[in-house]
């Protein structure tokens, strides 16, 4: 990618859905401020489009963790008035109850979850931003799906390993031979 608005446009997204799934306070706010940097400093980056993925995710982290640290030292005003809002929020992209499921994993199950699927890392990458061993985030991502397709799967429906199907019901008798 060559440019700092090529690579906003092809991460934002991703990031952004990063962001909102870890619960960030005022994810946009996050987020533009990871491309703050980003602009910033592109120009001394070297590497292809998968480092740049994960250098933009690893800014996003660390930005994160920031906000969260800024939220803890500053607690809310909650004694003002709500401004109102001038236009009606954009629709939210995210299926609601995905965002629901997410959240009733642990943060280090959601974060995993996040950038391996949301920010499509690899393994060794979300080790990487996470400082956890690749086992620990195996371990970590194989608990949040069990608990997603929990959390996810209709009531009374069978949870089935992943790359086995299921065996096929066997079939009963409409009617039984006469007996002799």
């Amino acid at each position: 990618m060559a440019s700092a608005g090529e690579a906003y446009s092809t991460l934002a997204p991703a990031v952004l859905g990063y962001l909102r799934a870890q619960r960030a306070p005022e994810p946009e706010d996050v987020l533009g401020e990871v491309f703050l940097q980003v602009a910033r400093d592109l120009p001394r980056f070297r590497g292809d489009d998968d480092a740049l993925r994960r250098w933009v995710f690893s800014i996003a982290h660390n930005r994160l963790l920031d906000a969260r640290r800024r939220v803890g030292r500053r607690p809310r005003l909650v004694d003002r008035a709500v401004p109102e809002a001038t236009s009606p929020p954009p629709a939210d992209p995210i299926d609601p109850d995905l965002v629901a499921a997410l959240a009733t994993l642990t943060p280090d199950q959601r974060e995993v979850v996040v950038l391996r699927f949301v920010a499509d890392l690899p393994l060794a990458d979300v080790a990487r931003i996470t400082s956890r061993r690749t086992g620990a985030v195996k371990a970590l991502q194989h608990r949040a799906l069990e608990a997603l397709g929990r959390t996810l799967s209709p009531p009374g429906a069978p949870l089935e390993p992943a790359g086995e199907p299921a065996p096929a019901p066997a079939e009963e008798p409409t009617s039984r031979p006469p007996v002799s």
